[in-house]
């Protein structure tokens, strides 16, 4: 089958030529039919980086910009995503206090705001750790998280959060809280249930039935483009050849897959989208 050539998007992967394939993963993209993607930053650890306060930070955003201008010269349209992996509350609790791991991250993000202020990003990254920890150390993150979504009501852009599986359903008065459009929100590696924008895995199976009951969703690949777990989440072409497959089996329509890849993340995160 011949493919009209659309915009396919994927909504979060990484790009890292220090740990991993780098601008040949991207590549890999470009050619299985992938247009734009949203790059988001990784955590400080990748960088070697043991933040002391939140400017330190900047190094890991400079260094997503610098990957950011070589993929552009691929021909990708490339959406740079920058914050404070919510993980990194562990790591710096191990030498801090909670209290002042709270402020280096804050820190970390109101640099990060200052980048999407700049227009050289479009949104912000946060979230809560995805993984069992203390009740204080959830109640720490939350108000960093609570603060990345009034940064973002602030400068009238989206975040992507990254959380625990599941609804997340908590997070809606959070937003309205923080005076941030819960529309603005998007669940990484989301599940079905929650009643944030979910940005589904490429090879979640709910994806069809989602388009049918008019669900707007993105998809991602969550690559981490480390050698040290080569493919992993899934591979860069996987939101190109995953699509192109659901559209193939008449399992989503070409209708789908321009709000999949056009329409939802231009309204979510104020961008344009097109060929």
């Amino acid at each position: 089958m011949k493919y009209e050539r659309v915009p396919l998007t994927d909504d979060h992967i990484h790009i890292d030529p220090r740990n991993g394939r780098g601008i040949e993963a991207a590549k890999d993209f470009l050619r299985a039919g992938g247009t734009h993607m949203f790059l988001v930053s990784k955590p400080s650890s990748s960088l070697g980086i043991d933040p002391k306060q939140g400017n330190d930070y900047r190094a890991v955003f400079d260094e997503t910009l610098r990957v950011a201008g070589s993929i552009r010269e691929t021909g990708l349209v490339v959406f740079p995503v920058l914050g404070v992996h919510p993980a990194e509350i562990s790591r710096l609790a191990e030498h801090c206090s909670l209290e002042e791991a709270s402020l280096i991250m804050k820190g970390g993000l109101e640099a990060a705001a200052q980048y999407v202020e700049d227009g050289v990003a479009v949104a912000l990254k946060s979230g809560r750790p995805h993984y069992e920890t203390t009740g204080e150390i959830m109640a720490v993150s939350n108000s960093i998280l609570l603060h990345a979504f009034t940064l973002a009501a602030e400068l009238g852009c989206a975040v992507q959060v990254h959380a625990e599986s599941g609804p997340c359903s908590d997070m809606i008065d959070m937003a309205h809280s923080a005076g941030l459009d819960p529309g603005r929100v998007v669940k990484h590696y989301a599940t079905p249930d929650t009643p944030l924008v979910p940005s589904l895995l490429a090879t979640h199976e709910a994806i069809p039935l989602l388009c049918r009951e008019g669900r707007r969703l993105t998809m991602e690949s969550d690559y981490m483009d480390e050698n040290r777990s080569p493919g992993a989440v899934i591979g860069p072409k996987s939101v190109p050849r995953f699509t192109r497959r659901l559209l193939e089996e008449d399992l989503i329509s070409a209708d789908d897959m321009y709000r999949i890849h056009t329409d939802t993340p231009s309204k979510v995160y104020g961008v344009e989208i097109s060929l």
